[in-house]
């Protein structure tokens, strides 16, 4: 590691004046398409959804990826700025992010993290990144000079930065506000500004000794800010490292109060076997028991199946479970011993057949989706564990695809990083 260049770092955020959070805060750009963020949007003047999904102030059926909308998105910046309703700190800060979902809460660090020790792999990826997606988010940057979509991280065990955090929660918040835009539990977001400059350095040198920052959503988000570093870099001949472009919005959470939820499965067809036939399949690789009520798996290798009205249990074989750190991943041994060799389904990226259901859903909706016909099974599975995770990016290895889903989501609109002095 680079003891001369910060992991993170504080800077002034981009963020609600005080009492606006409830007016701005919004779901993340990536979970909500055009029709819902604009009726989501409607009566909401200052719904910071006209900066991420600015196609929706433009006529119905425009290309969400045309320059026009990028340049929408900034004057809706400039508008919100210039109303006053989203102020620029006039110093470097670090910010204490609590979300709050049903029983469960986490509480993060808001801070600018290091785009050179994402490039060195010191902040470590799980996912594969497209593309058409990493465009999208440096058009949407260079538009705004600021990056608005923070990166999810999560921290390997630091204790003092847990009691650091936790002190901070105990004033008064700076901002609060409570979320209910998706079906689900309301979600309470909640901000304090850290203005002691001992606890910022402090923060800054626990940072600088972890061995590691580990993505957990957000890959594209960091990709797009290790591009657009890059190109400023060249054009700048004064470029010294310290500037904002070197650094990506980022809240860091503790791994341990991290919640993964389960990503499950539903598939269209048989592969053209019958019932019989497939579950002689099925039960050559797991043990199999009929079960009276939906199967929420207990523990990994276990997995639900609803089938033609009725659950099963289904256990995998105990001698298939390899110790690589991806191998033996739930979603990788349900995909190698059945969804690949049974149901044919190769790629599960872009094979139509299938489809994946996060389980803020529920076990309700793959029963919804079997009986309406429209699939013919469902697959639950227990959720993956953040310790998996961190394993698959201590060995540069990648998750296969829908391997995650973190819940609660952080909101767009509580802090942003202007790229610009």
């Amino acid at each position: 590691m680079n003891a001369a260049r910060p992991l993170v770092t504080p800077f002034p955020a981009l963020r609600p004046a005080p009492g606006r959070a409830p007016e701005v805060i919004a779901p993340p750009y990536d979970v909500l398409d055009t029709d819902e963020a604009r009726a989501l949007a409607q009566g909401r003047p200052w719904s910071f959804l006209h900066i991420s999904k600015p196609e929706i102030d433009l006529p119905p059926g425009t290309d969400p990826y045309a320059a026009e909308v990028y340049a929408k998105a900034a004057d809706n910046l400039r508008r919100m700025r210039d109303a006053g309703v989203l102020r620029q700190d006039d110093q470097p800060r670090y910010y204490v992010y609590r979300l709050i979902m049903g029983g469960h809460t986490q509480t993060g660090l808001v801070a600018a993290a290091s785009v050179a020790d994402y490039d060195s792999n010191r902040i470590r990826k799980h996912e594969y990144t497209r593309p058409d997606k990493e465009d999208d988010r440096v058009r949407q940057i260079d538009a705004l000079d600021a990056q608005t979509g923070p990166v999810l991280l999560a921290y390997p065990d630091a204790p003092e930065v847990d009691a650091i955090l936790a002190e901070a929660t105990t004033a008064e918040p700076d901002a609060d506000a409570l979320a209910d835009w998706i079906a689900g539990e309301p979600v309470r977001h909640t901000l304090w500004v850290m203005r002691d400059a001992a606890r910022i350095a402090r923060l800054t040198e626990l940072f600088a000794a972890l061995p590691a920052l580990y993505i957990a959503d957000g890959h594209h988000r960091s990709a797009s800010a290790s591009r657009i570093c890059a190109a400023r870099k060249a054009a700048n001949p004064a470029h010294r490292g310290d500037e904002p472009y070197n650094f990506f919005l980022s809240v860091i959470f503790p791994h341990h109060q991290m919640r993964i939820l389960d990503y499950n499965r539903v598939i269209r067809d048989l592969n053209g076997l019958s019932e019989p036939a497939f579950m002689a399949r099925v039960a050559e690789n797991f043990m199999i028991e009929m079960q009276d009520q939906p199967v929420r798996p207990a523990r990994p290798g276990e997995f639900g199946l609803y089938l033609n009205g009725r659950w099963m249990k289904l256990t995998i074989r105990h001698d298939l479970i390899p110790h690589d750190p991806v191998g033996r991943l739930d979603v990788s041994l349900l995909q190698n011993h059945l969804i690949g060799p049974v149901l044919g389904i190769a790629d599960p990226r872009r094979d139509q057949r299938i489809d994946f259901v996060g389980g803020i859903r529920g076990l309700g909706e793959l029963v919804k989706r079997v009986d309406s016909g429209e699939m013919a099974l469902a697959l639950s599975l227990h959720p993956t564990r953040m310790q998996d995770l961190m394993a698959v990016a201590d060995a540069n290895e990648v998750m296969p695809p829908k391997s995650t889903w973190f819940e609660p989501k952080l909101a767009d609109g509580m802090a942003s990083h202007l790229l610009a002095r």
